[in-house]
């Protein structure tokens, strides 16, 4: 019992004495109790819409009032044609929209029934059914505040799911696992083992090589860029063979988006190395600097769109949230370069600030 006792407060010494894991120690079930209660979400709210109106008149006027005041949808756009529809759900910044047919009012009022078409983005197979739910609840009272009024309106809506029609959630999960395996090749396991060699010394071995920081860096990471290269080509291979998960847009694409956020994760994992002094802190930095943002607030299980507005906002900084966006684009709409260029200049600049911060890191860690 004394050798126990003795066991104990030597571990004791050792967490007090590193006060970067007593932090993370303490502050891990904070964070974690915040993250999980606020983005773990299953309604939607916010939910982006488009509006086609090819003859704007009062009828139309006040059902687009009701969709804006039932506190779901936000109207991102009105046009009097599709045209300008189809890139707004390329570029996922809409995720419905409610098409009137031309002429609307004037069916409506003659006793004939109106149509009216709800296209929801089917990729979020959840958000894809409010839209077509609450926009059908919608026109529905609408047709009973008209016969309140002594108005005998009728409103055909049809519904159209695209891009995924059958709202499989292996669509919806599939691409988003591609973020979470490289986040696991790349940080976690980067983090831990570059760690490793500095606890057992074999890392000040390079201290007397002529090699340069970045030039250790990259010699360390190249496997990992490998290693991350293979799950990206082995998660697309699973998804078609296994899943079903359809690749509409170009593999080439998809392969290269996949080596950049490779190349953002391994960033992170050399950054927190080189800031961190044991493997327990590197783990428990690289869970909460990585994994947990990457399953929470990159979109990959929870909408962001339901999420408070402050994690919202720290979503932006999250890499996974706009690899998932290119992975689900590339995948499940065909959507090329044109239309995702903005966050992959966003993982771009990632991509080389990290770089440049963990080989300043890494070289202040090898002169201490």
């Amino acid at each position: 019992m004394t050798a126990l006792a003795g066991l104990i407060r030597k571990e004791v010494y050792h967490i007090l004495r590193d006060r970067r894991t007593l932090v993370v120690i303490v502050a891990l079930p904070v964070l974690q109790v915040i993250l999980f209660g606020y983005a773990i979400r299953t309604d939607v709210d916010r939910v982006r819409i488009a509006v086609v109106d090819p003859s704007p008149d009062t009828m139309t006027l006040a059902l687009r009032a009701r969709l804006d005041a039932a506190g779901v949808f936000e109207i991102v756009k009105v046009s009097p044609t599709m045209d300008a529809i189809e890139p707004l759900f390329r570029r996922g910044e809409a995720q419905g929209a409610i098409v009137f047919e031309p002429d609307f009012a004037e069916h409506a009022g003659r006793g004939v029934p109106a149509s009216l078409l709800i296209v929801a983005d089917a990729t979020e197979p959840n958000t894809g059914s409010i839209v077509q739910a609450y926009a059908s609840a919608v026109v529905q009272a609408f047709e009973q505040e008209q016969a309140a009024h002594a108005r005998a309106v009728r409103i055909t809506p049809a519904v159209r799911m695209r891009f995924n029609p059958t709202r499989r959630s292996s669509n919806l999960f599939v691409p988003g696992l591609m973020a979470f395996v490289l986040t696991i090749v790349s940080s976690l396991m980067t983090a831990i083992s570059l760690t490793r060699e500095k606890e057992t010394g074999t890392l000040e071995a390079l201290l007397v090589s002529p090699l340069r920081p970045w030039q250790i860096i990259a010699g360390k990471v190249a496997p990992y860029v490998v290693v991350g290269f293979a799950s990206v080509v082995g998660v697309i291979v699973e998804a078609r063979l296994v899943f079903g998960v359809p690749l509409r847009g170009s593999a080439t694409l998809l392969l290269a988006e996949g080596v950049l956020f490779i190349l953002v994760s391994l960033s992170l994992g050399i950054l927190i190395s080189a800031r961190t002094s044991s493997q327990r802190v590197a783990m428990l930095g690289a869970l909460v600097g990585t994994m947990l943002p990457t399953m929470l607030l990159s979109g990959f299980i929870f909408p962001i769109e339901s999420m408070p507005a402050p994690l919202r906002a720290v979503s932006a900084v999250v890499p996974a949230r706009w690899f998932v966006l290119v992975a689900r684009s590339v995948m499940l709409k065909g959507t090329g370069l044109a239309y995702l260029w903005p966050a992959t200049l966003i993982l771009l600049v990632m991509a080389v600030a990290l770089l440049v911060a963990s080989t300043r890191a890494f070289h202040e860690r090898l002169e201490a």
